[in-house]
């Protein structure tokens, strides 16, 4: 089973550029998408088409232009559960939650803290309210993955210049202490526990062609509950893959044989 995460920054630009157009050749499973910046009835007749083949879950933002997650998937999920249940964060349309056979999948965008101590404890506020539930559902035996765009560098491997980075938010210690609380209850980084020194980066900002001198960081993550890693086998960053300043990410995991 493929899952891919991508945060699109604007999903009709991506449409209109045509940058959506592997995924009829490589058609994953599931398509978490974040930051969409827009709703469905904004989508012409054949951007929809485009989605033809898959249950398309949609959580924009109130506020036009901003935010958004929408979640893709070629079986349909039984369950769904749109935002964490507080306003303060779901009127921003950053998660969408989703059941797909022995596991909840969360498609989730993690807030950017970079516009001022504000929206940094906004951030950490999002952090804690998500693990909160993460831990109920793991006391009741759900297993889980996390995936999308978290805003945030766990460790120097995971950018390019941290020490130029360590008072900017996406790489401050109380945000990246928060993604140790995660492991440290329950989930493993699947990327990380696979390929340990592996440099790689997931996104790369649009100013000093820092991509073409790959000058990154790795945002976007695939936390997995501790008992699933074993049927994990592959996370592959797609760095490959232009048409945003983030790049796709796939998770290749075994799905539980029936009965």
């Amino acid at each position: 089973m493929d899952i891919t995460t991508w945060n699109v920054n604007g999903l009709r630009a991506v449409l209109g550029k045509g940058a959506l157009d592997w995924l009829k050749a490589e058609a994953p499973d599931v398509l978490c998408l974040q930051e969409i910046k827009a709703r469905p009835e904004q989508l012409t007749d054949e951007q929809i088409a485009f989605f033809a083949d898959y249950q398309a879950l949609w959580n924009p933002a109130e506020r036009p232009g901003y935010s958004g997650v929408a979640t893709f998937a070629r079986r349909a999920s039984p369950q769904a559960q749109f935002g964490l249940g507080y306003p303060e964060f779901d009127r921003e349309g950053r998660v969408i939650c989703t059941r797909h056979a022995d596991f909840m999948l969360y498609n989730i965008y993690f807030p950017n803290g970079q516009r001022g101590q504000g929206r940094v404890d906004y951030k950490l506020d999002f952090y804690a309210r998500l693990l909160e539930q993460c831990d109920a559902a793991h006391a009741r035996g759900e297993q889980i993955i996390l995936c999308g765009d978290f805003n945030t560098a766990h460790k120097p491997i995971d950018l390019a210049n941290p020490k130029a980075n360590e008072t900017a938010s996406g790489f401050l210690p109380e945000e990246r202490v928060w993604i140790d609380y995660y492991l440290q209850h329950g989930f493993v980084d699947a990327f990380r526990v696979l390929y340990p020194e592996k440099v790689q980066y997931t996104w790369w900002t649009y100013i000093t062609n820092a991509r073409k001198r790959n000058v990154g960081w790795r945002l976007d993550y695939f936390l997995v509950s501790e008992t699933l890693m074993p049927r994990v086998k592959s996370v592959t960053i797609r760095d490959d893959l232009p048409g945003s300043d983030h790049c796709p990410v796939t998770l290749t995991i075994e799905e539980q044989p029936a009965g």
